[in-house]
């Protein structure tokens, strides 16, 4: 431990703590646009964090600069704000003055730690951002370098936790920008569009591209039959738009709030990862008896999909064939239930909320229409839904709840935690034994494949099968060292789970913001706890909605309509 003083007040902190940590143990908040609190190393780029410390010759940066013995730091003197303000000062002449229709208006870091040193003025040249370009090339994100601020959070966050090291800096001073290795637009580049740098981004450099145009338009289209369909995850993280804490349970709350929006049905596509678990699972199941492709790999992360069609193709036969349970639902929606309802597909526009900016590409993959028409047709963040609601003078907070509508609102426990690392496996592993032994798992909480380790393993016998060994990997850099294992030959797995969001869907690229580890956890949490104390089934073959789409619909797992609509292929791509 180490003992120091932070603005008189004595501290002592573990040795290598940098100051900005140590200060903020005290309650002492530091300003910075560039540190993150998951990534250990920073950086030190915006030097909005400077202090004074004795005897250094000049201002340090507390995000970089470690504490030690008898140090005496100074975080607020006239010295230390005069330098913030004039930093702030600096990235305010080159940055764009929209800030009233800027999509990141409100949770603008640029905004806050301007309104926090106390810039009133920027007396200094303004930078001309009539040769800028704005990236809207892909389906999924948007970059406008008019507004980076070179704070590199991206490049850390694309690198150090995704492992996909897509993002660079190029030019010097003014001059100087975060763009796509070999300056490509993201629609050709090697993007995986996880939406983690706008997660991380305090600006509005790159953001989700906001699709809320078209949902408007199709709900005031009266020859349109408009259905919603939300992730598992959004029940626990919408109601942070409306200022209730982090993994808040609003499932009610928001079935209600979609229905004023004016959506003709309120679905779920827990409903559809319950259908995922037995197709995977029978798939599963075909591949261990007939000596099939292992390990075999989920495949309901589009971002993760991507990456491994770049960077790994010539695993792509590990990967499950079964489509993520938002295709399926789509593909659904425009047939079993066009059928049931004597409504034309035509007419039949679906509406995913998604916390993943990855699933926005994903619905506009070509291989995603076996419906006959584009299974999903708009696909909205969270972030997204938010503007909606409060545009339509919608409050979440106080809503009454709602119940789903029939014949795809109906789901298991298995189905929500789908939404946290470790849940597809859970819930997988939990039907598998079922279908296998013909009991129920002892206890069906799988705790080993819980939790925010990047990489988590479990073994489970399962009757005549044996031992089934799976493995879990929640952010693309996990993915990476459990793929290479798989390449070497040395994974041992049958089963394996990659979400490529940290965190799995709760942490996912189009969550409410600010992000952190703490509120991953509550997210999770809340589905754990939908799971175990709100559903009365926790198995997602034991849902009598999936028993009856079987029945009347599909007839089989793995059956010639459910290949048809509900697996697909996958495409090798160039890095």
């Amino acid at each position: 431990m180490v003992a120091l003083t932070i603005d008189n007040l004595a501290v002592e902190v573990p040795e290598g703590t940098t100051i900005l940590v140590a200060a903020r143990s005290v309650g002492i908040h530091i300003p910075t646009l560039c540190a993150l609190p998951e990534i250990h190393h920073t950086p030190g780029a915006c030097r909005v964090c400077l202090v004074e410390v004795e005897r250094a010759r000049s201002l340090v940066a507390s995000c970089v600069y470690p504490v030690a013995k008898g140090m005496k730091v100074k975080t607020n003197s006239r010295r230390v704000r005069e330098a913030r303000e004039q930093v702030i000062e600096f990235l305010l002449s080159d940055h764009p003055q929209d800030c009233n229709i800027c999509q990141k208006h409100g949770a603008c870091e640029l905004q806050q730690v301007a309104e926090m040193v106390g810039v009133r003025a920027v007396n200094v040249p303004r930078t001309d951002f009539s040769g800028f370009q704005i990236d809207d090339s892909s389906d999924a994100l948007v970059r406008d370098p008019s507004k980076c601020i070179n704070c590199l959070r991206c490049i850390t966050a694309c690198s150090d936790i995704q492992g996909v090291y897509l993002l660079t800096s190029e030019g010097r001073g003014f001059d100087s920008r975060v763009v796509p290795a070999m300056s490509h637009d993201l629609a050709h580049s090697a993007c995986t569009y996880c939406g983690q740098c706008t997660v991380v981004c305090p600006t509005a450099a790159i953001v989700e591209k906001d699709h809320t145009d078209r949902v408007w338009a199709a709900l005031e289209d009266p020859k349109k039959h408009v259905v919603v369909q939300e992730a598992p995850a959004i029940r626990a993280q919408l109601g942070e738009e409306f200022g209730l804490p982090p993994g808040t349970l609003v499932t009610g709350q928001m079935i209600t709030a979609l229905r004023r929006l004016g959506f003709d049905k309120v679905f779920d596509t827990n409903f559809t990862a319950d259908l995922t678990i037995i197709e995977e699972g029978n798939e599963l199941l075909h591949r261990v008896k007939t000596g099939g492709k292992l390990p075999m790999i989920t495949s309901c992360s589009p971002g993760w999909i991507k990456f491994i069609e770049h960077f790994y193709p010539d695993l792509l036969p590990h990967l499950s064939t079964c489509k993520s349970p938002q295709q399926m639902f789509g593909a659904l929606a425009k047939t079993y239930y066009a059928e049931k309802e004597g409504i034309d597909p035509a007419d039949i526009f679906v509406v995913s909320i998604m916390p993943c900016t990855a699933k926005k590409f994903e619905a506009a993959r070509p291989e995603m229409q076996s419906s006959g028409y584009r299974d999903v047709d708009v696909v909205l963040t969270t972030r997204e839904l938010g503007r909606m609601l409060r545009q339509a003078g919608i409050d979440l907070a106080v809503l009454p709840e709602g119940e789903y509508d029939a014949p795809m609102g109906q789901y298991s426990g298995a189905g929500t935690i789908f939404g946290a690392t470790g849940g597809v496996m859970e819930a997988a592993l939990r039907t598998v034994y079922a279908v296998v032994t013909g009991n129920n798992l002892p206890s069906l909480d799988i705790t080993a494949v819980r939790g925010l380790d990047g990489i988590k393993e479990a073994a489970l016998t399962v009757g005549d099968l044996g031992e089934v060994k799976a493995a879990v990997a929640h952010g693309l850099g996990n993915a990476r060292q459990i793929m290479d294992r798989v390449a070497s030959g040395a994974a041992d797995y049958h089963f394996i789970e990659i979400m490529s969001c940290p965190g799995g869907c709760v942490g996912g690229g189009g969550q409410p913001l600010p992000a952190s580890d703490e509120k991953r956890q509550l997210r999770a949490g809340a589905l754990y706890q939908d799971d175990r104390d709100v559903q009365a089934i926790r198995q997602s073959h034991e849902n009598p909605a999936i028993k009856a789409l079987y029945e009347e619909f599909l007839k089989t797992p793995l059956g010639d309509k459910s290949h048809h609509l509900l697996h697909t292929h996958y495409t090798e791509r160039e890095v």
